[in-house]
């Protein structure tokens, strides 16, 4: 999915603006300017358009946890990695919603998308295990919809 379209989805899901997200990127440990952020919510064909990098989402996410959950202060934070996948996306977001199994099948539901137990924790084995499942745009795309109509119905 695009970069970009997941920065969009949250900004909307949790009404954010764009001095918060700001913050919520520099809460992970990057610092950058607000007019960089603003470009990344601009529509493709809009001027002053800007794709959002792999390491800027990653930060993001990053950040995101530490805004929803707090900082962790008895562990050190774990480094910020990326080109960042589908997958490594649905897990921040499940961990920065603190969301159950029963949740993540209750938002698909909502969505109008149904997954299968056995394939929804596929979604979240370390790649390279055997049962381990690339998460597609779809299923993405239906769970920030569904997470969304959760937050704001």
């Amino acid at each position: 999915m695009i970069n970009n379209d997941i920065l969009r989805s949250v900004r909307y899901m949790l009404d954010l603006s764009d001095t918060k997200l700001v913050e919520i990127i520099g809460l992970a440990g990057l610092s950058i300017q607000r007019e960089s952020v603003d470009s990344f919510l601009k529509k493709p064909d809009e001027a002053d358009f800007a794709e959002c990098s792999d390491e800027v989402l990653a930060y993001f996410l990053d950040g995101l946890v530490v805004f929803r959950r707090g900082k962790d202060e008895s562990r050190p934070a774990p480094a910020v990695s990326w080109p960042v996948s589908n997958n490594t996306i649905l897990k921040k977001l499940r961990v920065a919603f603190e969301l159950k199994e029963e949740d993540l099948h209750a938002i698909l539901a909502n969505a109008g998308f149904t997954v299968g137990k056995p394939e929804l924790s596929a979604l979240f084995r370390k790649e390279g295990q055997k049962n381990y499942r690339p998460c597609g745009d779809q299923l993405l795309r239906n769970f920030l919809k569904g997470l969304t109509l959760r937050l704001r119905p």
